[in-house]
């Protein structure tokens, strides 16, 4: 875990256990910016205009039933049947949730600055994050956290969400953390004052080749435009980048703004990257500002069931403009278009008011009436083999759309990929799955036995020249067991060379943090092989979908 939540350790993983459950909460957050302060009740109505007849049945039970009723309870469970009515993503926020959700979506929170796990219960350092009041105070990646204000929280089966409230604060407030490192037997003091931490919205940026460049991209939040910039300037200034891989796979999608900002870095200027049109709402057209500051030459999205709404927007607009290759598997299929408006108890309503199309008229969003699996899309797609063959994707909506050069493309249900990736589940047997939960721990463990001085001292090198040798598989093998996992010897030979992966995956997350992450993932990723194929190949765009 983290004080920052870091989706990293979950890369190729979460799409078999059912992702979009997660992402029905998160893909609702489609928000243009200049609605964010519309109120949901008019503060010139006065209390009469505002009760009704739900007010005054509140009223009735809470005078009168004849046994004790959570009035709150009751009130929260009336809201969600009402909003259930609607569509997946209208929805209430608690003010908890709403605060939790700003975090992400401003991208920043106040706290102290670390990645962390819980390692035999107790804190470890993951890593300091960059520019935060740990690293400036000379906290290191592996130290220990023993100590909170001297309250003990080492051995005493603390838990994350206790972890984050001792760590985070307002700004300017000073916390004591006491640190183990190493073989040290005496604990290190240190005082910080919390500061805002940065949530960062891209995970990493890196060239592939001396030619392309890879951006991975986890929401579209508000920072994510400017982000995005900062990382393409090194990529193009530094090390000549001409082609890009942008990854929004697993990407929920956020802020409609921040997503046809980054499309106009590809457009030039006036061009439809896409629109909304509602019941109560006129059709707004977003075009590219034309402000292209670099000149990214080809470009291929990487999708998959996770990437939705403003992850569909960008990969529908490059689509039906061929202004390059998707590459992965069919989208979400999030086509509705929230606004927030603030509540009287610090909460919010987050409403359906209208949907977007792509360029060429599609609307993306999959059907929700009558759909009770709508939440349960990936399970569905799984079972049906949709996930692992791309002739098993039925089509919602047999309209013919057409792209810039004549392709057909469909709507209704998401954006159907122009080469697919079939999902790989060669892996996944129950021993795997056992086993993986203990990959982060293990790694930390034994990290602290090693000499890092003798392991290779870039990301790049890693990934050549580490590989993990069959005393160190055989010795997490030993470690799980212990941990309570039984052994299976048929589903660990077929999980093995995965689980290999992310022990090296992982090593490298500590050592290179998401540099290291992702270039070892990205080294045995068909997506990522296919994309790089495609872009040596000259060809600026998919043709006949091949």
């Amino acid at each position: 875990m983290a004080e920052q939540k870091n989706s990293s350790t979950s890369v190729r993983l979460p799409l078999l256990l059912g992702i979009v459950l997660a992402i029905g909460i998160f893909a609702g957050q489609q928000l243009p910016h200049h609605d964010a302060n519309i109120r949901f009740i008019n503060p010139a109505l006065n209390s009469a205009q505002r009760s009704g007849v739900l007010d005054e049945i509140f009223g009735y039970i809470n005078a009168k039933y004849v046994d004790t009723v959570d009035l709150a309870t009751l009130k929260q469970e009336t809201i969600n049947h009402l909003l259930e009515q609607l569509d997946p993503h209208s929805v209430y926020m608690s003010p908890e949730e709403l605060l939790h959700e700003e975090e992400l979506m401003h991208g920043n929170f106040e706290g102290i600055g670390i990645e962390f796990l819980v390692v035999d219960d107790t804190i470890q350092v993951v890593t300091p994050l960059s520019g935060g009041p740990s690293e400036a105070a000379g906290i290191l990646a592996g130290d220990k956290i023993v100590t909170i204000d001297d309250a003990k929280v080492a051995g005493v089966k603390i838990t994350n969400a206790e972890i984050f409230k001792k760590l985070r604060g307002e700004k300017g407030s000073l916390v004591k953390v006491g640190i183990l490192r190493g073989a040290e037997s005496k604990l290190r003091h240190f005082t910080l004052a919390r500061d805002v931490i940065p949530v960062h919205s891209v995970d990493v940026a890196y060239m592939l080749d001396q030619n392309t460049g890879y951006i991975k991209i986890n929401r579209f939040s508000s920072p994510t435009y400017k982000e995005f910039m900062e990382s393409v300037r090194p990529l193009v200034e530094e090390k000549g980048m001409k082609n890009l891989v942008l990854d929004l796979r697993g990407n929920p999608g956020g802020y409609l703004n921040e997503a046809t900002e980054l499309l106009s870095q590809f457009f030039p200027d006036g061009k439809l990257l896409v629109y909304t049109e509602g019941r109560t709402e006129n059709r707004n057209d977003y075009k590219s500002n034309g402000r292209a500051r670099f000149n990214i030459q080809d470009i291929v999205v990487l999708i998959d069931e996770g990437s939705a709404s403003a992850s569909e927007i960008v990969a529908g607009a490059i689509q039906d403009h061929d202004r390059g290759w998707v590459i992965g598997r069919r989208t979400f299929g999030k086509g509705l278009v929230q606004v927030q408006y603030p509540l009287s108890d610090g909460g919010a309503l987050r409403l359906t008011i209208s949907r977007y199309y792509t360029p060429s008229g599609r609307s993306i969003q999959r059907d929700y009436k009558g759909n009770a699996d709508y939440n349960h899309e990936t399970d569905r797609r799984m079972q049906n083999g949709e996930l692992a063959d791309a002739t098993k994707i039925k089509l919602a909506d047999s309209t013919r759309y057409y792209t810039g050069m004549g392709r057909v493309v469909y709507g209704g249900g998401g954006i159907t990929p122009d080469i697919f990736i079939p999902i790989d589940t060669s892996f996944a047997t129950d021993y795997y799955f056992a086993a993986r939960q203990h990959l982060s721990p293990f790694v930390a463990r034994w990290l602290e036995t090693q000499d890092r001085g003798k392991l290779p001292n870039s990301a790049g090198a890693f990934v050549r020249q580490f590989n993990v040798s069959d005393q160190l598989f055989a010795d997490f093998i030993a470690y799980v067991e212990k941990q309570g996992v039984k052994g299976n010897a048929e589903q660990q030979a077929q999980s093995e060379d995965e689980l290999r992966l992310q022990i090296k995956a992982r090593i490298a997350k500590i050592l290179f943090k998401n540099e290291g992450l992702y270039q070892v993932l990205n080294d045995d990723d068909p997506a990522v092989e296919k994309a790089l194929q495609v872009l040596r190949s000259g060809k600026p765009v998919a043709q006949n979908g091949k």
